[in-house]
């Protein structure tokens, strides 16, 4: 096999999805230390707050990093955040070529560690797989420029479309495996959020299964209509309460009772409902970088109307519900005309059990 940069990059993209779901509000990065053809150093960042990637690599390959090439998934960073500068440690260690997937999108740095590098007369090459690293870190980079999290719609629902019968009957549509799946699904994210019907419904405790890991979990209940005995609460993890603003004397018992076991987060009204894009730019105050919106049909039929769906993945089993008063996946205003229905793109597909996983990208 040719050892060309492609080939190292790929290895330290590697590295840095050894981290999925763990770094955030940080990126996934990778590193390597290659000195001739040999790799004598790897590192990839683990959790916000610890070594970055290129200082795990540059430790693991101490001496021999002098004269040696340095692969990193994300350009070097030169501020000081909760760690110091890595292009200060990459001078140092005496590496005289860098090579740099992508540009890091955040402007405290976006260019300037390269300008830096070359600076102290080391040679950078820079885009090297970035359309896959792009993609590995799609969740920073939408958190950085938009200071929104990254939202991805995950949908069960029967072949017509139905998340439930008429009846409120949703146990289970799927099969064993997609629900598996599903499961696995949110140590990826920061947070699973659904909106308070689901809770009254289902009663699910939004938990991920065989993972040390648990996401925030968000209800959104512009009547703070939550039980206070929900499944939700069951464990320690942390809930929020999405809501509206209360005026002064307006406080009930059971918004007093759920800010003992949740966050209550107040957000502006819009049409007596939650304002949802302002419910997402707390939320990315809050260093939430990524929801996994699961449900009800009303709140993701919502995000769609305000366009603040990213990715959606819909689990179609092969079963006919049908019934008018049936409860959908996608509910919401809607469209009125077809050319102005939300479109795909990325568009894949694959089996999971008995039923059908279809993926995408918002246009």
């Amino acid at each position: 096999m040719k050892r060309n940069h492609e080939y190292y990059m790929n290895i330290a993209m590697k590295l840095a999805l050894k981290a999925k779901g763990q770094t955030s509000p940080n990126p996934m990065v990778g590193a390597l230390v290659v000195k001739r053809g040999r790799i004598v150093g790897r590192g990839y960042h683990k959790k916000c707050g610890l070594a970055h990637a290129e200082v795990e690599a540059l430790e693991e390959a101490g001496t021999l990093s002098k004269g040696a090439s340095l692969y990193v998934t994300l350009e070097p960073c030169i501020h000081f955040g909760r760690t110091p500068p890595c292009v200060d440690r990459i001078i140092k260690s005496g590496i005289n070529e860098v090579i740099v997937g992508m540009l890091d999108p955040n402007l405290l740095n976006n260019g300037k560690g390269i300008h830096i590098l070359r600076q102290h007369k080391i040679k950078v090459h820079v885009g090297i797989l970035e359309e896959s690293l792009r993609k590995l870190n799609e969740v920073f980079i939408k958190y950085i420029l938009k200071k929104m999290p990254f939202v991805t719609v995950k949908v069960a629902e029967s072949l017509d479309g139905k998340i439930a019968t008429s009846r409120g009957d949703s146990k289970w549509i799927t099969s064993d495996k997609s629900r598996f799946y599903a499961h696995r699904l949110r140590q990826n994210y920061d947070a699973v959020m659904v909106g308070v019907n689901t809770i009254l419904r289902d009663n699910p405790r939004l938990d991920a299964w065989f993972s040390a890991k648990q996401p925030v979990k968000i209800i959104v209940d512009s009547q703070l209509s939550t039980p206070r005995d929900a499944n939700v609460f069951a464990a320690k993890n942390q809930v929020i309460v999405v809501t509206l603003s209360s005026r002064p004397g307006q406080e009930t018992e059971n918004r007093k009772m759920l800010a003992e076991k949740a966050r209550i987060l107040e957000v502006k009204e819009k049409e007596g409902q939650v304002n949802l894009k302002d419910m997402m730019k707390k939320l990315a105050r809050l260093e939430i970088t990524s929801v996994l919106v699961e449900g009800g049909g009303t709140l993701i039929g919502s995000l769609f109307d305000e366009r603040l769906v990213d990715k959606v993945m819909f689990y179609i089993s092969p079963k006919i519900i049908g019934g008018k008063e049936a409860i959908s996946s996608v509910m919401g205003k809607g469209i009125g005309r077809i050319e102005k229905a939300i479109k795909l793109r990325d568009v894949r597909w694959k089996k999971s059990g008995e039923d059908f996983l279809i993926e995408g990208y918002v246009k």
